[in-house]
């Protein structure tokens, strides 16, 4: 038998298409998605909620308290930029869709999230300097967002 070297780039994809495997397994047991899709638990809660927007295209995720404490969802505000931005977020924050573009999860009512488009000004260690994005005082997502984005685009069902 021979044994195959990976470049660098075949062992990153290997590594990406396994991580979202594995959150796509762990959204099969909680969420999934449809115009307006949720999944109930096996004690008959309902842990997910998405109502995908025709026109935007972007998608309302309601969680149940169970789903928000499972995921250990975690929440922070945007700040008023400094040094030339006008926005600040964490960098935990921050998801990049298949194209490259930034977005961050907000969450506009209790348990609800939504995705929002982030302009990138630069990134300074865990922080992000945004030339647009949602207003400061926004709560968005830090812990778990990846886990919504996954919920969002969630097409096996």
């Amino acid at each position: 038998m021979t044994r195959r070297r990976l470049s660098g780039r075949q062992a990153a994809a290997g590594v990406a298409s396994s991580a979202w495997l594995v959150l796509g397994l762990f959204f099969l047991s909680g969420c999934s998605q449809s115009v307006a899709a949720s999944s109930t638990s096996s004690a008959g809660e309902q842990a997910a909620k998405v109502e995908k927007n025709a026109t935007t295209g972007i998608a309302k995720i309601t969680l149940s308290e169970k789903a928000i404490n499972r995921l250990d969802l975690k929440t922070t505000t945007v700040q008023a930029g400094t040094a030339g931005a006008a926005l600040t977020l964490p960098y935990e924050a921050l998801l990049y869709d298949a194209k490259g573009a930034t977005w961050v999860y907000t969450s506009p009512a209790p348990r609800v999230y939504q995705r929002q488009a982030v302009t990138v000004s630069r990134i300074e260690g865990n922080t992000v300097f945004a030339a647009a994005g949602p207003p400061a005082g926004t709560v968005i997502v830090t812990t778990a967002a990846a886990e919504l984005f996954g919920a969002e685009f969630d097409t096996a069902h």
